[in-house]
């Protein structure tokens, strides 16, 4: 370890400091969409959350679809431009939404079916944003603070994404501000970011005018720093079917299937099944309540980890424990939401949502720690294929979730001689009821399966092409670096 006086504020505060803005607005973006849902709704003339689940899955195909290449740009060619990229595409989408519904002498500018377009439109523009912010941090961070910052990465995400229930409730249904005109702010908030951004930093630490070696020294003998760009060869293929990668991919498939409820269907749970008033606060908390203890969990799952390899252990067991018990209590914590759902107990069902939420994120800071463990300087690619498959089963549980709402309430129409289009909202919320109850029993499933596969993620065993100690794979091919 160096000094104290290399410890202290430096320029890699800066950048970590920039990262966490960026994941606030990214999950701002992300969680407007489905706090907008029946303002959206309304717009296009749709009776409930399940008949935007094309919508709300364009996003997370897309999302997925798009990790991988946007992870090997900022992989090939650093991260600065690379997430520039990515802010200004997704924040001219977030602020085209603004235009759904929207009738320009008698042509709707924004139907159904191009809402669906912009949604998928949306998730390429944001693929590739946490994996290139883990190369970032892999570039400017030692190995004794890339799980706090991972944690807190995350943290600032979850924050923001909670607290995005409470905005909804003071500018669109207290101040009476457009919802357009939100749309429309949350998009500026990203160009503005690209701005700052791209004066004030610089692919690795060496390039920056204003580190101190002193700094960089730190950075350096921690295991961080300079490790250059990636080379495009056979090396990468090799990666994608490691153990490592497989087993992280997996597990993360898992950990988004419940996690993905939370975002895109607990709004309308609390309002159309519980009936949370919309303009309630203690609504608003219930609907936030997983991203907002989600975010106490990124940052102790990140203090934890980082706790551990500070005090010797080894990272494998350092990144294991909050990665196997975050999931398994992750799907218990769904098991207590039937329980709460069963009993119609609404302070219950937010409870066990809201330990969800902070059982899930535990993990996240040693899961994307991982990928910079085992990646070095392929970690957003890694990281990319990570996230991939996990937003993959987070298109699939979206699409998934509701599909069996809709089954079930096609099922109560035709049993009880109703059409869709006649159906009340108590008809609504009693068809709905018996869907909630097989997606809970699903999550709890899935996230036991998420905790197993965690068993055998290997932090200490580098993938090929990632040029840390034990990769002894030689690089054929194009060096783009």
């Amino acid at each position: 370890m160096s000094s104290t006086n290399s410890q202290r504020f430096g320029q890699r505060h800066i950048v970590l400091l920039m990262v966490c803005i960026l994941s606030m607005i990214t999950y701002l973006d992300r969680a407007a969409f489905p706090n907008a849902s029946r303002q959206i709704q309304a717009a296009l003339g749709l009776n409930s959350i399940d008949d935007l689940k094309w919508a709300l899955t364009a996003f997370n195909l897309a999302y997925a679809l798009f990790e991988i290449p946007t992870g090997m740009l900022g992989d090939l060619f650093g991260p600065r431009l690379t997430l520039i990229r990515i802010v200004i595409w997704w924040s001219f989408f977030t602020a085209l939404t603004a235009l759904v519904g929207v009738s320009v002498a008698g042509v709707t500018l924004i139907n159904f079916a191009m809402l669906v377009a912009i949604r998928f439109l949306f998730g390429i523009g944001e693929a590739g944003a946490y994996p290139n912010i883990t190369r970032a941090l892999h570039n400017w961070l030692p190995l004794t603070e890339r799980g706090w910052a991972q944690g807190l990465v995350w943290t600032s995400a979850r924050i923001m994404g909670g607290l995005t229930p409470f905005l909804w409730l003071l500018f669109v249904t207290k101040a009476g501000l457009d919802w357009r005109l939100v749309f429309l702010g949350f998009g500026a908030l990203g160009f503005v970011w690209c701005l700052i951004f791209s004066r004030i930093f610089r692919n690795l630490p060496s390039e920056h005018p204003k580190i101190t070696q002193e700094e960089l020294a730190y950075i350096k003998q921690g295991g961080s720093g300079d490790t250059g760009h990636a080379h495009l060869d056979k090396n990468l293929l090799r990666m994608l079917y490691q153990p490592n990668t497989l087993f992280l991919c997996g597990m993360y498939f898992c950990l988004n299937f419940g996690w993905y409820f939370n975002l895109n269907y607990l709004p309308a749970i609390m309002t159309d099944h519980f009936e949370v008033p919309a303009g309630d606060w203690l609504g608003a908390l219930f609907k936030g309540g997983p991203l907002l203890l989600g975010a106490v969990g990124c940052y102790l799952g990140g203090w934890f980890t980082d706790r551990m390899v500070r005090l010797g252990g080894r990272k494998n067991l350092a990144r294991l424990i909050p990665g196997v018990t975050g999931n398994f209590l992750a799907g218990m914590s769904y098991l207590g939401c039937l329980w709460a759902l069963q009993n119609n107990n609404v302070i219950g069902f937010a409870v066990f949502i809201a330990l969800s939420g902070f059982f899930n994120d535990l993990t996240m800071a040693p899961t994307w720690a991982t990928c910079q463990d085992v990646g070095g300087k392929i970690s957003a690619i890694v990281a990319g294929t990570m996230n991939m498959i996990g937003n993959l089963g987070g298109a699939i549980v979206t699409y998934l979730t509701g599909s069996i709402l809709t089954h079930h309430k096609e099922a109560y129409a035709i049993a009880n001689g109703l059409e869709i289009g006649q159906m009340t909202k108590a008809n609504i919320r009693e068809a709905l009821y018996g869907g909630y109850q097989t997606n809970m029993i699903m999550f709890a499933g899935i996230y036991v399966l998420a905790a197993v596969f965690w068993m055998f993620i290997r932090a200490e065993t580098p993938l090929p092409g990632s040029g840390l100690a034990g990769d002894t794979t030689p690089h054929q091919g194009i060096n783009l670096s």
